[in-house]
């Protein structure tokens, strides 16, 4: 198995012309009936020897752990962020397997957060200032992951690490937020909404890195948009009211034109994340609309239906979509998405 990422590096390595993989390229696409840049490919397992890895990893790792701690909170933490990182020394940096790659690279940064957490724990207990003691090791854990999460791209360069570093950095900020000012718990929403908007807008700048979708780059976009996704969608429809029990036939409008909004942009970016992340939305909404109108028993399996034959045929016509979509954007938004083929 390999990637295009390996077939650039074959070129730089002078294996292959430019010009030869640009053909091979193009003939898998026309044996595909598919483009490169419309499949969003990211690799999540090579073979189920990822699978047998990563429960031997998760064994060795619980086992550390559960010394460690016999010892205190801060060894634990320290074994398991130590060993996650000589693990991926070998099955990420040499064997480049891909689920223990994910699996390690969370172990690391849980293990960091974990030791950050628990050592200012340890320091800080003395003073016995509940509030200020949460938020500091809160804190301390979620600088402690995004700074283990630097380390780790610099290192082992696994495309989920900056999402990952990202996602640390935001939940601490968040969590802190909450504890020490809960009067912005009614913010939590604006304050969720603002990380993804910022994700998003990190995975944009990735993605026009590389917008033929040949090199890391891509892949790293992509786990940026999967965590911008949730961050987005969710403050939204919840400001809505969707899983409120709201009965009326706008909420049902108001739902539908978000959604289709989502897949226009959606499309434009050769993405699909923010779909995927507001479907379940769309189907509780029109399942509780169909059993307002007495349609029980059947209302999920007929909303299912038709959304579901829906965004099949959008599929099958993703491409054609993109195409007649593009036309109408301005020329200065292409340089940020991919290619037209």
């Amino acid at each position: 198995m390999y990637t295009d990422e390996d077939l650039s590096s074959a070129i730089k390595a002078g294996i292959f012309t430019d010009n030869a993989v640009a053909q091979f390229r193009t003939f898998v696409a026309k044996e595909q009936s598919s483009f490169s840049v419309d499949e969003e490919h990211f690799r999540l397992i090579t073979g189920f020897n990822d699978i047998y890895v990563v429960i031997a990893c998760f064994l060795l790792l619980t086992s550390v752990a559960w010394l460690g701690h016999e010892v205190s909170n801060v060894v634990g933490a320290l074994a398991v962020a130590l060993a996650s990182w000589g693990l991926s020394e070998f099955f990420v940096l040499k064997r480049k397997m891909a689920l223990p790659a994910i699996v390690l690279l969370a172990t690391f940064i849980g293990g960091a957060a974990w030791f950050a957490g628990a050592l200012f724990h340890t320091v800080e207990s003395n003073f016995g200032a509940s509030t200020m003691l949460g938020t500091s090791t809160m804190l301390a854990a979620g600088i402690a992951g995004s700074v283990a999460a630097r380390f780790h791209w610099l290192r082992f360069k696994v495309p989920i690490t900056v999402a990952a570093g990202l996602a640390s950095i935001v939940g601490a900020f968040i969590a802190v937020v909450m504890v020490q000012f809960p009067e912005a718990q009614q913010w939590s929403r604006a304050l969720f909404l603002t990380g993804g908007l910022l994700s998003f807008t990190l995975a944009m700048r990735w993605d026009s890195q590389d917008t033929n979708r040949q090199t890391r780059k891509s892949d790293v976009a992509f786990w940026l948009h999967l965590l911008a996704a949730p961050l987005i969608v969710h403050p939204i429809f919840s400001m809505l009211g969707v899983f409120e029990g709201n009965n009326g036939l706008l909420l049902p409008v108001v739902v539908i034109c978000l959604y289709v909004m989502l897949a226009v942009i959606s499309i434009a970016i050769d993405r699909r994340a923010l779909m995927v992340s507001a479907l379940v939305y769309v189907l509780f909404t029109f399942s509780t609309l169909l059993k307002t109108y007495g349609i029980v028993s059947l209302g999920f399996a007929i909303t299912g239906l038709v959304i579901g034959s829906a965004l099949l045929l959008l599929s099958a016509y993703w491409h054609i979509s993109r195409i007649n979509l593009i036309k109408h954007l301005p020329k200065s938004y292409l340089a940020w998405l991919p290619p037209l083929r």
